[in-house]
């Protein structure tokens, strides 16, 4: 199964709905949203043009259609990818991610990330105005501590609502997410891998080879 043949060319482009996109995730695995090194492997690359953030249409595409996939309840999003960045994963993709993540000393919580994380056991989720009330600090700072988080496959988005702004209640793409950690997302269609944090590192590898031929192997170490 490869991706790469639909990179660069409209007419093979097949995301134009919530769920074609929805459908495309599913099948892949796992996939950054947006355009990256690797050419081709990326929600952004599989969607036409016209519905990707069109400023005639006010086309919101898949800015819009992620909330279906948040949705559904079977697929994680969050900035886990390329060092923070937005991206999709099944739960059987994002559990070795997880497994190997988890394992690295650098994706260990620091204490503000364990006050979090503490919060999200005793109440199901937590929003950034939750969390800079719980730690006492501004936006930017929450947002940092929530990516890091994410990073760390500890927390993932679990609901995305749209804001209506304006006497017409225009909505404009504005959107408010609130998070909670991947095992209280995806419950019990969620398995954690037996195999050791290297050998899901290795699945992933083959995995994301498999669908994207372009990648080098340098490339994927600095996805995962």
């Amino acid at each position: 199964m490869s991706i790469v043949h639909h990179a660069g060319n409209p007419g093979d482009a097949r995301i134009c709905s919530p769920e074609s996109m929805y459908a495309v995730i599913k099948e892949l695995g796992i996939v950054p949203f947006f355009e990256n090194p690797i050419k081709g492997y990326s929600i952004e690359e599989l969607t036409p043009k016209e519905f990707w953030f069109d400023d005639d249409t006010d086309e919101l595409g898949p800015w819009d259609w992620k909330i279906y996939a948040v949705q559904s309840g079977d697929v994680a999003y969050g900035k886990f990818l390329w060092g923070g960045k937005a991206s999709f994963a099944t739960p059987e993709w994002y559990a070795h991610l997880m497994n190997w993540r988890r394992s690295q000393p650098r994706y260990q919580p620091d204490a503000d990330q364990q006050k979090i994380l503490a919060y999200m056991k005793e109440n199901g989720s937590i929003s950034i105005r939750e969390i800079r009330q719980l730690l006492g600090i501004k936006k930017g700072r929450a947002d940092a501590i929530m990516a890091r988080l994410q990073m760390q496959c500890r927390v993932v988005t679990g609901d995305i609502e749209r804001v209506y702004r304006g006497e017409d209640l225009h909505y404009n793409g504005w959107q408010r997410s609130v998070f909670c950690a991947p095992e209280d997302l995806f419950e019990d269609i969620m398995v954690v891998p037996s195999c050791s944090p290297e050998e899901s590192f290795n699945v992933l590898v083959e995995h994301i080879m498999e669908i994207a031929p372009s990648a080098t192997s340098k490339l994927i170490r600095k996805l995962l």
